[in-house]
């Protein structure tokens, strides 16, 4: 993202970006997590989020090419002109704040060329939480270096809107596998006695199945955005979509907010990769029997519906050894994931302090022994008295 006074790129139009002037100071506000109001950071000045009546809705798949959008690839950056001080920043991001003022930009949500999210899950931990979480989580990585620690104090926690694509479905499978039955037979042997014994041997015998399976999937979730690998976004699940509210530009003040760069078509493509599993399990389970294989299904999807949610993650990042790793924090519930280093002096002297327990351990053991054998040895010889006089 970068600020200038000067004019943005020739091919760049400026679009509106609201702010929102604090009503008491003239400062700005900013949505407060965990709350349903814009406050100003400075005087404290609160302003309830209005409610405007609209539902979340889900829209039919077969809508999609009559949506009001542009692909993806064609759209540049945003050039926000700042209310307050005039500045102008180019921006990918739907809402940011001005570099210059500090002032929230967000995007009026039909200007941005793409599809308007239907919902979003407002933050609900605010920095001193997220700061909490992450500390905790930094003190459990006992092998990670020092520097990780320094990671809940930085500036650079960001609060970020990202985009996610949900997808309803009511399935029907049609399926073709085997149907595996156990049986046993009694085999004789020879043990390492030269003995003979008997054991029982597992078989089974395979018989061919096929059969129909139905499932109704609700809201599974894709990410809209490439930014954050999909695999440490999918970690800070579960969700709790149903606690979402239908989208306001308000829930965005103060915050960032990522656009989608993964189209709805691939989302849903996405979306059928992570039910094929569920499915499989469906159709092993109506198999019935001791083992199953599946050898093909055929799913046909009705009723597809999808829409545009935004979730809360505060990302956090810090520089160790030249590189920058990443902590994300689920803005909901606080569960934390993310990278860490590991730090070769801690794993050293983890080595080397157990080697010295077990050389302690092996000294008194052998001590002990070595005692336990000059005891032994230091018997007395006693004779009786008398004898032939």
């Amino acid at each position: 993202m970068t600020d200038q006074h000067a004019q943005g790129s020739p091919d760049q139009a400026p679009v509106a970006a609201t702010t929102y002037p604090c009503g008491g100071c003239g400062a700005r506000l900013e949505f407060a997590p965990g709350q349903s109001v814009l406050q100003c950071p400075y005087c404290g000045f609160r302003q309830e989020i209005a409610a405007t009546g609209r539902q979340i809705r889900e829209i039919a798949y077969a809508e999609l090419p009559s949506l009001p959008r542009k692909p993806v690839g064609s759209i540049g950056a945003y050039v926000f002109v700042c209310q307050r001080c005039a500045a102008r920043t180019e921006t990918d991001e739907t809402a940011s704040v001005c570099q210059f003022c500090g002032a929230p930009l967000v995007i009026d949500p039909g200007a941005s060329g793409q599809i308007v999210p239907e919902g979003v899950l407002p933050f609900e931990l605010d920095r001193g939480a997220v700061r909490t979480a992450v500390r905790s989580w930094t003190s459990s990585r006992w092998f990670a270096p020092s520097a990780l620690k320094k990671v809940s104090d930085t500036e650079s926690m960001k609060s970020t809107y990202l985009p996610h694509w949900t997808y309803d479905s009511r399935t029907v499978s049609r399926y073709a596998g085997q149907r595996g039955e156990h049986y046993y037979t009694t085999e004789t042997y020879t043990d390492g006695d030269g003995k003979r014994q008997t054991r029982q041997v597992q078989h089974t015998r395979w018989y061919p199945a096929q059969g129909t399976v139905a499932r109704a999937f609700d809201d599974v979730l894709v990410p809209g955005s490439g930014v954050l690998p999909t695999d440490k976004v999918d970690d800070l699940a579960p969700w709790p979509l149903e606690q979402a509210a239908p989208f306001q530009p308000e829930f965005l003040a103060g915050h960032f907010a990522l656009r989608y760069d993964v189209e709805p078509e691939d989302g849903f493509t996405q979306a059928r990769n992570r039910m094929a599993p569920v499915i499989a399990e469906d159709c092993r389970r109506d198999i019935g029997g001791d083992e199953q294989r599946v050898q093909s299904v055929d799913t046909r999807h009705n009723d597809v519906t999808f829409k545009l949610m935004l979730l809360p993650v505060w990302i956090a990042s810090y520089v160790y050894a030249g590189k920058t790793w990443q902590v994300l924090v689920n803005g909901r519930t606080g569960e934390v994931h993310g990278e860490r280093p590991w730090s070769k002096v801690k794993i050293a002297l983890a080595v080397l302090a157990a080697l010295i327990v077990i050389a302690v351990i092996a000294y008194f053991v052998a001590a002990h022994r070595g005692g336990s054998a000059q005891h032994a040895g230091s018997g007395v010889l006693i004779s009786e008295p008398g004898g032939p006089g």
